[in-house]
């Protein structure tokens, strides 16, 4: 039943307007059910663009006004895709769409997107790169083709990880949404292998281009392998990272001397969405 019903939906969709005899407007099912058919295609090539490094169809998907959550405006975004492209080439991106809303030459798309790649430091020493983030979509008709004009992300979870630190099960948290001039706390948690000396970070940077390196104070993991840190959120209402370094490192014995080396190391990302400060008084009405 479910197939006859989609070949049906499928008719309707394709014959002219003007040929149906119903007092049932087919027109808005087409007009709807086509739209969303065009944005998912348009969401779907930007995918195939994105695995092939094609960066000129990439970034014609995109609104030439442009500006993403983050304030980034085309010219901005696209040295980031590019300068990311240059440095790793093999990434491997996917998207879930998870809901669509049309409004005339207007649509709205929430999804989930991932990537992922292997980037090894040497023979030795494998690394992997995995990314996940819940996103919204903004897209707008132009010259009667749908083109991504805005987008922000929810929430964003990035790490990069090496040797022994692949296999970890890293928990890195903090609030998803933050007020402006708000303290708040990171945490950090995860077992190191046996045997394992391990010391590690938490950092925040504001999501800015060119991005600014954090200060790093590495510290010796805790007892309940749990490291906190206290932040007050920026003034300025930018979205930050916040940003876990971790190192692992084993000890060789060997003569009555000790040999440390480095069996693992590895990065972990998370967005934290900062909102503009709250007005007070009676303008707070307007």
């Amino acid at each position: 039943m479910k197939k006859i019903l989609l070949i049906l939906a499928l008719f309707f969709c394709l014959i002219p307007v003007s040929e149906a005899k119903s007092d049932i407007d087919f027109s808005f099912f087409c007009i709807k059910n086509c739209s969303e058919r065009d944005v998912k295609a348009l969401l779907n090539s930007q995918v195939k663009y994105a695995n092939k490094n094609n960066f000129e169809k990439f970034i014609s998907t995109y609104d030439p006004n442009y500006k993403n959550g983050d304030g980034f405006d085309l010219e901005t975004y696209s040295k980031l895709v590019k300068e990311l492209w240059d440095t790793y080439s093999d990434i491997k991106y996917g998207i879930k769409i998870q809901d669509i809303k049309i409004d005339g030459d207007k649509a709205e798309v929430k999804l989930v997107e991932t990537s992922s790649a292997e980037i090894p430091i040497n023979k030795n020493m494998g690394g992997v790169l995995r990314s996940k983030s819940y996103s919204i979509y903004y897209l707008r008709k132009i010259d009667n083709k749908w083109k991504v004009y805005s987008d922000k992300i929810i929430n964003e979870d990035t790490s990069m990880l090496y040797g022994d630190a692949v296999n970890l099960d890293i928990k890195l948290s903090a609030p998803e949404t933050v007020d402006a001039n708000y303290e708040y706390t990171a945490s950090l948690e995860f077992i190191p292998p046996k045997d394992t000396f391990a010391i590690a970070s938490i950092a925040k940077d504001k999501v800015e281009y060119p991005q600014k390196l954090a200060k790093e104070v590495f510290r010796k993991m805790p007892e309940d392998n749990i490291l906190e840190r206290l932040f007050i959120s920026n003034s300025d209402s930018t979205n930050e990272y916040i940003i876990a370094s971790i190192g692992l490192t084993k000890a060789d014995i060997q003569d009555l001397s000790i040999k440390l080396s480095l069996s693992g190391f590895g990065y972990k990302i998370i967005r934290v969405n900062v909102n503009a400060p709250k007005t007070e008084g009676k303008n707070d009405k307007n």
